[in-house]
């Protein structure tokens, strides 16, 4: 399984977001840590907002900062969040497969086995991610100038 760009750079935001628990970080230090573009990365920073794991605070000192809560949040509830319902394989779209309408049970034992993968991150929360000796790590990936 493979999850999608936005997820990736959602849960490096948010490692970095706890290892910083106390600073502001800007859109600009979040996107040069996470190696993306910014207009990318602010749209990323809106959805997590939008799921209450990001306070933004605006102005010109402004800048994101872990919601409180977010770092008990469970990452394989994050991850659905994120990734919506989408499925490992596609079977109808615009080139359906010519499987589908003969009882094709792959579609099934991927749904199985996508789930299985978020119950296995069902228990491990945003702040174990960014704890030590992870957080050292993270904290020298964004050292951000003040």
């Amino acid at each position: 399984m493979r999850l999608n760009r936005s997820t990736d750079i959602g849960l490096r935001v948010l490692m970095l977001a706890a290892a910083r628990a106390d600073d502001l970080l800007t859109i600009d230090e979040l996107a040069t840590s996470v190696a993306v573009p910014r207009n990318h990365l602010a749209k990323v920073v809106q959805r997590l907002q939008h799921l209450g794991l990001l306070e933004t605070v605006r102005g010109r000192n402004g800048g994101v900062r872990i919601a409180a809560g977010a770092s008990s949040a469970s990452v394989g509830g994050l991850v659905r969040d994120l990734e919506g319902a989408s499925e490992v394989v596609e079977c109808e779209g615009d080139t359906p497969c010519p499987l589908s309408t003969a009882g094709c049970r792959l579609r099934g034992a991927l749904r199985v086995a996508q789930e299985a993968f978020y119950v296995s991150l069902d228990p491990v929360t945003v702040g174990e991610l960014a704890a030590p000796p992870v957080r050292q790590v993270l904290l020298t990936l964004g050292a951000f100038s003040h």
